[in-house]
């Protein structure tokens, strides 16, 4: 199956957006900062006045100026970036959880757009559309060379209308050519069941604006008829979203005035404690977690994560995580531990910037390491199916800024690779890892993998079983 590696991330539509908090205008940010560089910010205008009078071809004003303050936020942190109009309105759009076209997650691999992951429910996942897929064509264009932002454009349309993809999947001899009707995608943020055993489970895709009142009203349902015994809450392959959502997401299973996060960064304001108390995941509006029921604060948890959990989903983990709360099972999540601050600079555009590192109620940086899991379990009995990249991974990512032994620790938590193209959804009787997590709130043993025979493919065998701690 081969590494099945990543090597560019850049995920769209339900990007890793957590931790960004919402600003309203960027000049006092630049009047309380150090003095312009007024030599350099002539260098600037002379190599803008060189372009305009003497390039090949005329270059117009807005186009200079936006490639002017990519460049700038290029070189930085891979999670500052301009947004151009169409960005900051996707940006925009995912948050709220509605957006056109297939429904999918995309990042690039070799000069090709690569599927991370199809969303749940979407046309994208009723057409058979892969994690791991390569799109080599959209239509009759071929995506080689394409940059990640035009393919986005392309695949997104008027709804209702029919796209053309030519897939090449690991294992099939020929590319797939997949036909798809763009819909309105609407991300189901909190899905929720009742498992076999009196068991809940709660699924959250993506933090929200309505996250923690649809997690509430999910809890609610699943108690209607009394309280589980245990519950278990799925945040795999949840790339982040708002902060607001996950610090509310976190105070529904924490007690009040609990330390969830915070955050450290130059700036005064990039000093911040955020509590489970409403003013920090409310934001003024009514407490929407009042009322939940008391078993919601002491009922046995398993916390389910793998290396698509981000940002968001990392703060979760890590708070129930460090005040003991639940279990952490799964893979180690992906390291994003940086807040970015949204400053808008027109009406339609704006900047990403990061500003500070965030850390646990323990005083742990997620950044680059990311949260390891309390109970490692492989994605299937056969080891794991991808090896996504990670923070730690991307170009000009952040320094943890604590000890190395940190990231020497974090790569322990590195399970093999199944040789198997199986594919299952998540909170169905073929997912292993909820499987195992049932195991677990059983007192029964617990599988992590079977070992696998030694390959070029895999290297190492896998782990054993371990019983409940």
């Amino acid at each position: 199956m081969g590494t099945r590696k990543l090597r560019s991330f850049g995920l769209v539509s339900a990007g890793i957006v957590a931790g960004v908090l919402l600003s309203l205008g960027i000049s006092a940010v630049a009047q309380r900062g150090a003095p312009l560089p007024l030599d350099e910010l002539r260098q600037f205008s002379s190599v803008f006045s060189a372009i305009k009078n003497n390039y090949v071809e005329a270059v117009d004003d807005k186009k200079l100026i936006s490639g002017a303050i990519a460049g700038m936020l290029s070189d930085l942190d891979p999670h500052s970036a301009y947004l151009d109009a169409d960005a900051f309105k996707e940006m925009q759009s995912s948050t709220q959880g509605e957006f056109g076209g297939l429904g999918i997650e995309v990042g690039t691999e070799d000069g090709m757009v690569k599927v991370i992951s199809p969303i749940e429910d979407t046309p994208a996942a009723r057409a058979g559309i892969r994690a791991g897929d390569l799109i080599s064509k959209i239509d009759d264009t071929s995506t080689k060379g394409l940059s990640l932002n035009d393919a986005v454009k392309m695949m997104r349309g008027p709804v209702k209308t029919p796209i053309t993809l030519t897939i090449i999947r690991q294992g099939q001899a020929q590319p797939l050519t997949i036909k798809i009707v763009r819909d309105t995608i609407r991300v189901r943020s909190v899905r929720s069941k009742m498992l076999d055993g009196n068991i809940g489970y709660v699924r959250i895709a993506q933090f929200q604006e309505k996250t923690g009142a649809d997690l509430a009203r999910h809890l609610k349902e699943l108690g209607a008829k009394g309280a589980p015994r245990a519950l278990i809450l799925d945040l795999r392959n949840d790339p982040g979203g708002l902060l607001s959502g996950a610090i509310g997401v976190s105070a529904a299973f924490l007690k009040p005035d609990t330390l969830v996060v915070s955050t450290d960064g130059r700036a005064p304001d990039a000093k911040q404690k955020y509590l489970s108390n409403p003013s920090d995941y409310a934001r003024g509006e009514s407490d929407y977690l009042r009322g939940l029921p008391a078993w919601v604060k002491t009922v046995p948890m398993v916390v389910l994560v793998n290396v698509g959990s981000a940002s968001a989903s990392e703060i979760v983990a890590g708070a129930l995580q460090d005040h003991k709360r639940a279990t952490i099972m799964g893979n180690r999540t992906f390291g994003k531990g940086s807040v970015q601050v949204i400053l808008p600079i027109s009406d339609t555009t704006a900047i990403k910037l990061t500003t500070s590192r965030y850390f646990t109620p323990n005083g742990r940086s997620i950044q680059a390491t990311g949260i390891s899991p309390d109970i490692v379990v492989a994605d299937t009995a056969e080891g794991d199916l991808f090896k996504l990249p990670r923070e730690a991974d991307l170009q000009r990512h952040l320094s943890n800024r604590q000890t190395p032994e940190e990231l020497a620790k974090a790569k322990e938590d590195e399970t093999p690779l199944a040789d198997t193209n199986k594919v299952f959804q998540f909170g169905t009787p073929e997912d292993f890892q909820l499987q195992q997590a049932v195991n677990f709130l059983d007192g029964k043993p617990i599988q992590k993998a079977v070992p696998a025979p030694k390959s070029a493919k895999t290297g190492a065998a896998a782990e054993g079983s371990s019983s409940k701690k």
